[in-house]
């Protein structure tokens, strides 16, 4: 039985990210690395990273074609917004859990807790990022493109930094 992740708009989705990733990965390989950042949807995928358009258009093409020949670790990205939700989501929890556990009647209470909030919060960052990762790896990206392809790059002009829309059809 299929699950919400493979309802075609989600999938679509899912597999656009997959290339975003793979592309921010090819073009951070790169001489001269650049910030980058993309945000993709059912149709494909921006791009915020002062990039050349050709160079992001040959990342784009090689990043498909190695999802395609196999290569899924590309899909996962260790900045990815998956991991960075799970992290906060992990230590903001951990720190409320602890602190809640009793009654404050004081400030001064609060800082007594303090320092099991820092510990309970890294802890619940240490386990974000293996979390991040499967996360991503089940529900956030989709390594298997099918019939995935690529029908524009485009830089879109505006006041800020560059900023690329990649189309896609599935």
């Amino acid at each position: 039985m299929p699950g919400m992740q493979d309802q075609p708009t989600l999938l679509r989705t899912r597999r656009n990210h997959a290339l975003e990733h793979a592309t921010i990965h090819l073009l951070s390989a790169r001489p001269g690395r650049t910030m980058l950042a993309g945000h993709s949807d059912s149709r494909g995928f921006h791009l915020l990273g002062e990039v050349p358009t050709e160079e992001v258009e040959s990342a784009v093409r090689r990043a498909l074609s190695r999802l395609q020949a196999g290569e899924g670790r590309l899909a996962v990205h260790p900045n990815c917004g998956t991991n960075l939700i799970t992290g906060a989501a992990l230590a903001g929890t951990a720190s409320f859990l602890v602190t809640g556990m009793t009654r404050r009647r004081r400030w001064t209470d609060w800082l007594d807790q303090l320092p099991l909030a820092l510990l309970a919060a890294w802890a619940g960052l240490m386990l974000a990022q293996p979390l991040g990762t499967l996360l991503q790896q089940r529900i956030t990206t989709e390594a298997h493109l099918g019939d995935l392809q690529v029908t524009s790059v485009r830089r879109i002009r505006w006041r800020g930094p560059t900023l690329h829309r990649i189309l896609t059809v599935s």
